[in-house]
């Protein structure tokens, strides 16, 4: 089947085209599988700002670092988060002298956390797309619930569907199809994509997460182009439903709205997070525990702003594999498992090419 897929692919595809993997997962899974590799060399694919770690502000990571020296505060994150770097500093360069950081798998694990140390303020950071935002929504109604008055949720939830549009209208980006993210569909559904093919005459095909469905993917936009038929598909209907999942929406809706926000290295994209609503506004750590900041601009040469747009592939960047590599991240991107730079460093180019 895949052999048959990548024939069928080098079949229609006559001219270069840029396909875009809008979720870091669905780049760690191309690399895996080494689907790069077996494409024909007309296919190129290139990783979009689908990591929530990578395109979180340098002015989150300082708030969160300054409500973290704080000493009646206990901090809750993702474990990707401890290395995100700020202006100054990062958690886990805080963490190593003394601050009370603590990594969960879940932001309802703070609710335990909460419960055991009534004198703390404790101050979940809820970062990452329409994916995990429900659960953090589901945690401020247990909060509410509960009747604990000691937990806080700092947030930097971002929509896919605004930041698609920025990099739609910018004419350094050139892409001709998404493989859109699973994930967020399997929340959000299909419709809030439907723009694309509407608006901007963009093929999309929502993926799924194994080899053969990202090449059915794959096979799918490349039928669109060939056709001149763009269209939101859909390869990933064992999950994805036309209207997501209507449970983890209304919890959703029931405690955030939408508001502008600041993605690392795109800019303001209007209307593309998430803020408590004023009713759950006693949970928001930036209401209660207001905290001032003032984030330094920094002067270096990473280029993970072009990484996340797909202008460049991390290799083009002079600091990739050199003084940017995991265990010393200088951006975003080499960060996250699911960052860009940090599966072209794991992986590399590979070692087998199409036609061997």
């Amino acid at each position: 089947m895949a052999q048959f897929l990548i024939r069928e692919i080098d079949r229609l595809v006559t001219k270069p085209v840029r396909l875009m993997e809008v979720c870091g997962t669905h780049t760690v899974a191309i690399f895996r599988a080494g689907i790069r590799q077996l494409l024909p060399p007309q296919v190129d694919l290139v990783s979009g700002p689908g990591c929530p770690v990578c395109v979180t502000p340098d002015e989150y990571i300082d708030k969160a670092v300054a409500y973290a020296r704080c000493e009646d505060v206990i901090l809750t994150t993702f474990g990707d988060m401890l290395r995100v770097p700020g202006s100054t500093s990062s958690l886990g360069e805080v963490k190593a002298t003394g601050a009370d950081i603590r990594v969960v798998y879940s932001p309802l694990e703070s609710l335990t956390i909460a419960a055991q140390n009534p004198h703390k303020k404790i101050i979940f950071l809820a970062v990452g797309f329409e994916t995990t935002a429900p659960t953090a929504a589901a945690t401020v109604l247990a909060t509410k619930k509960q009747n604990l008055t000691n937990l806080f949720l700092l947030s930097s939830h971002k929509i896919v569907p605004p930041a698609l549009k920025v990099l739609l209208a910018d004419p350094a980006v050139k892409i001709d199809g998404f493989l859109l993210p699973g994930h967020v569909c399997a929340i959000t559904g299909e419709r809030p994509f439907d723009f694309l093919p509407k608006t901007y005459h963009m093929p999309a095909v929502v993926a799924g997460f194994e080899p053969l469905e990202i090449l059915r993917t794959i096979y799918r936009l490349a039928r669109q182009i060939h056709d001149d038929q763009p269209a939101i598909e859909n390869e990933y209907k064992r999950i994805v439903k036309p209207d997501g999942n209507p449970a983890a929406r209304q919890i959703l809706s029931e405690v955030y709205e939408p508001t502008d926000a600041v993605w690392r290295g795109i800019g303001m994209i209007p209307n593309s997070g998430l803020r408590m609503k004023e009713q759950y506004s006693a949970f928001d750590a930036q209401v209660v525990l207001p905290m001032v900041t003032k984030t330094i601009t920094k002067k270096t040469a990473c280029h993970c702003g072009e990484v996340l747009r797909g202008i460049i592939k991390p290799t083009a960047c002079q600091l990739f594999g050199k003084a940017c590599v995991p265990e010393h991240p200088i951006g975003a991107c080499m960060v996250s498992v699911e960052g860009s730079c940090a599966a072209w460093y794991k992986y590399g180019s590979g070692r087998y090419t199409y036609g061997t």
